[in-house]
This record gives C-alpha cells, structure tokens and sequence, in this order.
C-alpha cells in the first residue's frame, strides 16, 4: 500500500512542476497583457484533486487492512497470554513437585545412611561371629586331642574292681537277654508257622463243609499269645471306650466285617478315623498307604507327627496316633509291597514304638515273609524329617526326601521317598524314591505300599 501511495505522488509532482515551467516560458516570449492569476489552472486542480482522492482511498484501503492485521495481532497476544498463563500454573505445580522429591530424597537419603549404619554393624557382627567360630574350632581340635589321648591311654589306666565287676555283670545280662531274644524270636516263629497251619486247614474245613467240629477240637489245644521279644508292653487286651472300639480288631469282634473308614478311640487317647482292612476276617489297621503317587510325603515332623492325606487314598496315618493304638497291647506291623511287575511281597515284625520323647524309636524282629529281609533288627530305628532330626544320626531325610526310621547309617529301605514311576532312571535316583533294598543287594522298585498293625492276640479274642 505504501509503494501504491509513493507511486501516485511520483506521478503528480512532474505534472504540476511542467505546468508551473510552462507557464514561466509563456512569460519569457511573450509580452504580458495581462496581469498573472492569483489561482492554479482548473485541470491542474482537478488533477490534483484526483490524486488526491485516490490518495485517500488507499490510505482507507490501508487502514482497513493494518486494522484487521492489529486484531490478529491482538487476538494471537491474548492466546500467547492464556499459554503463558497455562505455562506459569504447571511451573507451580512442577516446583510444588519438586518441593516433594526434595523431601522424599532427603528422607531416602537418612534411610540410606541408616542402611550403611547397620550394614556395618551387620559386618562387625559377622566378623565377630567368624572369630567366634575360628575360637570354637580351635577349643574343638583341642578337646578332640584330648580325647584321643584319653581314649590311647585308657587301657594303661587301672580301673576300680568295683566298675570291673559291674562292667562284667551288664556283659552277662546282655549276653542272658541276647540268647533270651533268640529263643523268644525261635519260639515266635515256631507259632507263627502254626499258626498258618491253622488258616490253611480252617480254608480247607471252609471248602469242606465241616468246619465247625474241628474248629472245636482246634480251640481245645492251648495257643500261647504272641509275644514282642525286644521289650516289655502292656498285655491287657483291647476294649471299648465310651463305646467306641480301640482299633479295627475291636471292630470286627463287634461284627463289621467290611473294609472301610472307622472312628476307633484307643485307651487315654481322643477318637480319630482310621481305615480298617478286613481280609478272609484278618483285620488290620493301615497306617501307610502309597498307590499313584499324588500325595507328597516330603511333609514336615509336625506332619508326620498329626498325620497327613486322606484315608480313601494315599496317606499316613500320624506317628501319635499309631503310638496311642499300639501302646495298648503287643502288635504285628505288616508291610505290603507291589512293584512295577505286578509281584506282590509281604514281610511281618513283631515290634515295639516309643514315644515322641524318644523320636519314636523302632525296634523290630522279623516274624515271616516272602521277600528278603531289610530293615535293621534288634537295633533302635530313629524317626527322622528333614526339619526334625535324631540326636547322633544321619541327615538322611535331605537326600532321601519324606520321614523315615533310621538307623546309624542311611538304609536303603524307604517307603515315605519319593514317588518314582517306571521310566529309565539311574539307581541313586531309584534309592532316593520307594525302594526296598535286600543284603544281597536287590533293589526293588516299589509300585505301591500299604503298612498295617494287628494285635498279637487277635487268636486269643476269636476263640
């Protein structure tokens, strides 16, 4: 617009200065007649005046644009004012922000330093705690010295008559209630070959027909009661309490004679379930049973102690409940094997079980079976778990897995390991699983356990 107005004012400024030249030329040549005008010429004025009004229309044009610039000016200002003004409420949001992470920082920092304090005071400790035990191993050896002194020394030492003469009476009764033991186990296999006698001929009376007068000439010769040779145990019979039968053979004299779960209550003891396992009317009391492998038996002491599963499938009954049954009488423990072929063994001990103040000491005598013996006899078996173990015994629960009796070296007959199914595995994986290992080293993969007790005078309360 401004070149438009400067172009126009070129324009004119050349034609007003010609008209004002000519008319000085005029003068020159010519005589004046008349005097000179006091006004410009009309056309000179009605050029101007045009331009002049062109002039005034661009100007107008101008003003209307630069006044429409200046309201986008205004309009873009008041935007950069609301911005500015957005801008202003986060930069206080950001500092009140910051404000709180120099807070939460300062407070991590006192954490941290905190942390270094007792970091440090953990490593001194630490430290202490390796001197401690460099001094205890120290004492250690030294004691172990001592003693092997002791014990190179000892036969040179004379000891007391009186400590001779009683070392020498323990030997005697050790010797007198060894060669007893031996004679009580002859004795007890003796009657436990009568009495398979006695089952095969009572089979034989049941397919003939006739049983009934032979089973009263059977009843009229005299049976002793079984006996556990190992220790003393209450021989009073088992009766009902309250009404309610003190293990399966009570049940059964009751009249039921169908496996199942029962309530039993043993004598001083609360009433539990148990499954009672009736065979051609042999009753037993299951404490054990394994058949596919769901149940995890590498369960705690507390579990093994109360019991664990269920009793329609795989479980174990609880070591203070099988102490409550079989401190009421002498009892039979049965152990049922199946392996992976479908062969079927059994082996029978009479036996005896402490209590949990004694880790639930085992101590067993083979009475029959048709697999090769395993299990320790004659020696204290210690329950063991891997959170809970005996006094002077193998760790074997941490490689072996589950609870089981242990002697002073790790057996390989465990029937709480792990289950292993039939696949091609090496022979410590098979030992650290079911097995049952013989002296002549026969290894037998275990497909399914049962564990069972009975009374050992069951004869006595059919007659």
């Amino acid at each position: 617009m401004k070149m438009y107005i400067i172009k126009l004012f070129v324009l004119l400024v050349p034609l007003v200065t010609a008209s004002t030249i000519h008319q000085d030329n005029s003068s020159f040549d010519s005589v004046p007649s008349e005097p000179k005008s006091r006004f410009a010429m009309l056309d000179d004025v009605k050029i101007l005046a045009n331009g002049l009004l062109q002039l005034g229309h661009g100007l107008k044009d101008f003003v209307h644009k630069t006044k429409g610039q200046i309201n986008d000016i205004f309009q873009k200002l008041n935007i950069f004012d609301q911005s500015f003004y957005d801008l202003t409420l986060q930069t206080n949001e950001i500092k009140k922000e910051e404000k709180e992470l120099r807070k939460t920082t300062s407070k991590l920092q006192v954490k941290n330093e905190e942390v270094k304090n007792m970091s440090l005071e953990l490593n001194s400790k630490l430290e202490g705690l390796l001197e401690e035990k460099i001094l205890l191993q120290q004492k250690v050896r030294y004691l172990e010295e001592q003693l092997t002194n002791l014990i190179q020394n000892q036969p040179e030492i004379q000891e007391h008559p009186e400590v001779i003469s009683l070392k020498t009476f323990v030997e005697q009764q050790d010797n007198s209630i060894k060669d007893l033991l031996q004679t009580v186990e002859e004795q007890y296999k003796q009657l436990n070959q009568q009495h398979s006698q006695i089952k095969e001929i009572e089979n034989q009376l049941r397919r003939t027909g006739t049983q009934e007068p032979i089973e009263n000439s059977l009843s009229s010769k005299s049976r002793a009661p079984r006996t556990t040779p190992s220790l003393q145990l209450n021989e009073t019979k088992n009766i009902e309490q309250d009404g309610v039968p003190a293990d399966c053979s009570t049940i059964y004299n009751t009249g039921e004679h169908t496996s199942g779960i029962y309530t039993i209550k043993p004598r001083n003891s609360h009433d539990f379930n148990v499954y009672c396992v009736i065979n051609s009317g042999n009753p037993w009391t299951m404490i054990q049973h394994r058949i596919d492998g769901s149940l995890n038996f590498n369960e705690t002491w507390e579990n093994y102690k109360y019991g664990f599963g269920r009793l329609d499938g795989e479980f174990w009954l609880g070591l203070e409940k099988i102490y409550s049954i079989v401190k009421q009488s002498n009892y039979i423990l049965r152990i049922e094997l199946e392996d992976w072929k479908n062969n079927m063994y059994y082996v029978e001990y009479s036996f005896h079980l402490g209590n949990h103040e004694t880790n639930y000491k085992l101590h067993l005598v083979e009475i029959a079976s048709n697999v090769p013996k395993a299990l320790p006899e004659h020696k204290d078996l210690m329950f063991s778990t891997w959170d809970h173990k005996a006094k002077g015994y193998l760790n074997c629960p941490e490689s072996y897995s589950g609870g089981w009796w242990w002697h002073d070296v790790c057996e390989e007959n465990h029937l709480n390991g792990k289950y292993n199914k039939p696949r091609a595995k090496s022979k410590p994986e098979k030992k650290r699983g079911i097995c049952w290992s013989t002296q002549n080293g026969s290894l037998y993969s275990i497909k399914s356990t049962k564990m069972l007790i009975q009374p050992t005078d069951l004869l006595e309360s059919f007659e």
